[in-house]
């Protein structure tokens, strides 16, 4: 499989975290990161990539700053592996409709806090993220909700 870096991480960080995810110490990031697997719209190449993620019931929720979500087809199923195993799911990326990549974002943060940071977004005294914060985060941001199949 190719690497896939054009989200800023440097490449020993990304191995690093692909290798534990693959691992039997999987556990230590598994519960908010995954691997996300597909195909190269132009080259046929496979690209995986790490990733962090929150669920609501059979729904994952992905955030990048990156384009390689342009590879991304609705119709065509991802592999994800998730806390120790492949599954497959369909992506649905969304990407135009900032109101909606924000409402995701809300919900993102609210269940993974560790990555406002990420966004720009701190959290208030009761550790819930800033929404002006969220609403400014999530005009760079797309989000990859994907239905698990």
């Amino acid at each position: 499989m190719s690497e896939n870096n054009n989200s800023g991480i440097p490449p020993a960080v990304n191995k690093t975290i692909k290798y534990l995810l693959r691992s039997p110490f999987h556990g230590l990031l598994s519960k908010n990161m995954l691997l996300i697997s597909f195909t190269g719209r132009k080259s046929g190449k496979t690209f995986t990539t790490p990733v962090s993620y929150s669920r609501e019931g059979d729904l994952l929720y992905i955030f990048t700053h990156a384009t390689w979500w342009k590879n991304l087809d609705p119709n065509i199923p991802i592999t994800l592996h998730l806390q120790g195993k492949d599954v497959l799911g369909l992506p649905e990326p969304v990407a135009e409709d900032k109101k909606a990549v924000a409402e995701g974002l809300m919900g993102h943060l609210k269940r993974t806090p560790y990555d406002a940071k990420f966004y720009g977004v701190t959290l208030d005294e009761n550790k819930n993220p800033r929404w002006e914060e969220v609403e400014a985060g999530a005009q760079t941001t797309v989000m990859i909700r994907v239905r698990m199949c």
